[in-house]
């Protein structure tokens, strides 16, 4: 049997669909009805501009209104813009997903020269307004002369009725009979929290329209955005007589309390509650830094200036537009309050969809307005779409070239917020490695003597003291000790103290092969020690290894630790009594065990890892001296006992922080020490 016919959709399904698993928010109804509302008013513009609307004033004033009635459980959202006949309504509104916006672009596609500003693009936008109302009507009139009004009913989006409308000026009115669920958008201040959340930007002037039975009682809570009136007068007065009105009260209410000379009311008009016009969609050249800072301020609500911004403005292959702020980090843990604005045609999507903005970006404040972005159905998220790799691709490029360019142009002012910025791109590299090729001659390692190089001029700097190497520091009050040893021989050594600077460790080795990267602590370079000249006898060699045997002796006796590997060397700095060093390899896997401690396989994996730690003692110190003459000496024994204990834990201070149990430990030996040498003095 062969048939063909139309698929059908059952509405007391379908509603059900829309309610609970179409949109996420229930608050995202607004978006959708402003939304039309918007491209009600755009198409109409459209129209006039293509010379198929000649009849409307080209001075024309478009808006939306948002209208609340508390006490009927009524809102509306009306505009002024092209309005249906009933044939459209039954194409637009009785056909689910038939989209009016794609049917206009469509049909107007030649003379609208490919430029696509429409929101809509699945035709279920509409049906939203259920999630929040039991009834909607619709009041339209269109703007093609001669045409007659017309007016749509549904009562629980199941069973809808047609008649005559008595509408008579161009434009549409939606009107939510507001279900119990929906009645906290009756309350103006929810209401404006979603316009302002989802509408900010859109492109038609917005306006909140308060109608209550006792105007006193709102009076002091007027906003610039808001009309308030009474019940009386939403019944009698058309739209344009309102707006009239409220300029009216307005200009009233600026002129002198005190009996100055009357002068002419100036009429002004209501401020709108959104930005039609927002700074991403103009020039970067005619955008000043002033404008560029307010706007960061008014979206993001940081009382600091950014850093610097990228202002992107791309047409081709796709468009995209935008504005990225590198915020100043007043602490570290503000790397987390990134926040990337998604836009569609000015219309809000969502914050941070990975898709789109590179993942480290995502650290970063900005906004971004892509109207070919792949959305799915209910505009929340994308679906799968070369174009968007194409975006990340393009983002990326423009991060990189504005490093670069600030690099080149000002060094000075670039070091000067490096240590703001340097987390956002160090781990951006490690997630991008194209990045980081792009980057690399401006990525900079910021030095113990207070210096900003690159890895290329550290190298430089330091090859004939330590070649194809480079020191770093991970706490600098910790390990004072070892940076005053490097400074004492004109060494330094970079400064890597944020969490992304242990990867990043591993990927500059990684990124610079034959380069070894490891921390002050790691090993001690032969600048560090005293060299003695010609080659050693056989017997000083002995007396070195002798040497060596009875430190390691005494230590693990002392200790009681027989596995510690002990070493006596010259340092140069004799106010030194011992370091303790840990392989690079060692503590990279201590490192490890602390980030997956909590995971079973990892935690057999390291069970019988133990750190290879050295301690290192400085023959050149004097309490190394004595304790290499006192070594097997029992009228020495005490003394030799509480010095290797002293010894060791100021080495390990240097290291790690002591234990509770090991600080008690050193305060109470501390006191002992002082008290022998008070005895010693009398």
């Amino acid at each position: 049997m062969n048939e063909k016919g139309n698929l059908s959709i059952n509405s007391e399904n379908f509603l059900p669909i829309i309610k609970k698993w179409l949109y996420t928010d229930k608050d995202i109804f607004i978006r959708e009805l402003v939304s039309n509302a918007c491209d009600a008013v755009t198409k109409l513009k459209k129209l006039m501009i293509m010379g198929e609307a000649d009849h409307i004033p080209a001075d024309e004033s478009f808006s939306v209104h948002v209208v609340l009635n508390k006490d009927e459980k009524i809102m509306q959202i009306v505009d002024n813009g092209i309005g249906m006949t009933d044939e459209e309504i039954k194409k637009y509104i009785n056909q689910i997903a038939f989209s009016g916006a794609t049917d206009f672009l469509s049909k107007y596609e030649e003379k609208a020269d490919g430029d696509n500003e429409i929101i809509g693009h699945f035709g279920l936008g509409f049906y939203s307004a259920f999630m929040v109302a039991d009834k909607v009507e619709i009041d339209t009139l269109s703007y093609l002369p001669g045409a007659a009004a017309a007016k749509w009913s549904c009562a629980d989006g199941i069973d809808y009725e047609m008649a005559d409308g008595t509408r008579t000026e161009r434009g549409t009115t939606i009107t939510l009979h507001v279900s119990e669920d929906g009645e906290e958008f009756l309350d103006e201040s929810k209401m404006y929290e979603a316009l302002q959340k989802y509408c900010a930007f859109m492109p038609v002037p917005i306006f909140i329209d308060v109608i209550t039975n006792d105007e006193e009682k709102v009076e002091p809570e007027k906003k610039d955005n808001t009309i308030h009136i009474s019940q009386e007068e939403a019944a009698t007065l058309t739209k344009d007589e309102i707006l009239a009105k409220a300029n009216k009260d307005k200009a009233e209410e600026t002129e002198s309390a005190e009996g100055s000379e009357k002068e002419e009311e100036k009429e002004e008009e209501p401020k709108p509650l959104n930005d039609p016009s927002p700074l991403w969609l103009k020039q970067p050249k005619d955008c000043t830094d002033e404008e560029y800072k307010a706007f960061y301020h008014k979206v993001f609500f940081d009382l600091n200036d950014p850093l610097f911004w990228i202002h992107l403005n791309m047409d081709y292959p796709f468009r995209l537009k935008g504005i990225l702020y590198f915020p100043k980090l007043v602490e570290q843990m503000d790397v987390v309050e990134g926040q990337i604005k998604l836009y569609s045609n000015q219309v809000y999507i969502a914050d941070n969809i990975k898709e789109v903005v590179p993942e480290f970006l995502l650290l970063l404040k900005g906004v971004l307005d892509c109207p070919d972005m792949p959305l799915n159905v209910s505009r929340s998220a994308l679906q799968n779409d070369g174009y968007v790799e194409k975006m990340n691709s393009y983002i990326t490029k423009k991060v990189a070239d504005k490093l670069n360019q600030l690099f080149k142009a000002d060094r000075t002012a670039y070091e000067g917020f490096w240590d703001d910025i340097g987390m956002f791109f160090k781990y951006g590299c490690m997630r991008e490695e194209k990045l980081y090729d792009k980057i690399k001659d401006a990525l900079l390692l910021k030095t113990t003597d207070g210096v900003y190089e690159t890895v290329a001029e550290y190298l430089e700097k330091n090859k004939e003291k330590h070649e194809n190497k480079i020191f770093f520091v991970t706490d600098e009050a910790q390990q004072a000790q070892y940076i005053r040893m490097f400074k004492e021989q004109g060494l330094e050594a970079a400064i890597l103290t944020s969490p992304v600077d242990k990867p990043f460790v591993s990927f500059l080795e990684y990124k610079n092969p034959g380069v070894k990267v490891q921390r002050i602590d790691a090993d001690i370079t032969d600048t560090l020690q005293e060299k003695t000249e010609g080659e050693e006898s056989e017997a000083k060699k002995q007396a070195d290894a002798f040497a060596n045997t009875q430190m390691e002796n005494l230590f693990r006796g002392v200790l009681g630790n027989e596995n510690l590997k002990v070493k006596a060397e010259n340092l140069k700095a004799q106010n030194v009594s011992a370091m303790i060093l840990l392989s690079e390899e060692s503590r990279r896997m201590m490192e490890m065990m602390e980030a997956y401690g909590d995971n079973e396989m990892y935690k057999a994996m390291f069970a019988q890892v133990k750190p290879d730690e050295t301690l290192v003692l400085n023959k050149s110190n004097k309490l190394v001296q004595f304790l290499m003459d006192a070594a097997g000496k029992e009228d020495k024994k005490e003394d030799c006992d509480m010095i290797c204990h002293q010894v060791y834990d100021l080495a390990l201070m240097s290291h790690r922080t002591l234990t509770s149990e090991e600080m008690t430990a050193f305060i109470d030996r501390s006191n002992q020490i002082l008290e022998k040498l008070a005895e010693l003095e009398k």
